[in-house]
């Protein structure tokens, strides 16, 4: 039996903590190419462009893999922090 990684991703729970995203995409008028990847790489797709070709942030599927800090680090693009005790993402094992 084949597992797709989206009906895993799914058992996973969010509690969010509406008001106080833990990533932040700093202001921009033209994507960096870090921020473009991000729209490409993010596994959760939290990432995408707006209608004005800019990148926005929607953390509410977000996973904390690390992924966005690791390529916008040089860039200095998004601010990220661990979201507070109690809120983020729930991983369910088995």
């Amino acid at each position: 039996m084949t597992i797709k990684v989206e009906d895993t991703l799914f058992s996973n729970r969010y509690v969010v903590d509406s008001g106080r995203a833990h990533i932040k995409v700093k202001p921009h008028t033209i994507p960096s190419p870090a921020l473009l990847a991000l729209t490409r790489v993010c596994p959760a797709h939290c990432y995408e462009l707006n209608d004005r070709g800019q990148v926005e942030v929607i953390a509410d599927g977000c996973l904390e893999c690390g992924t966005c800090r690791i390529i916008c680090q040089d860039s200095q693009d998004i601010e990220w922090n661990y979201p507070r005790g109690g809120f983020g993402v729930l991983f369910k094992f088995g």
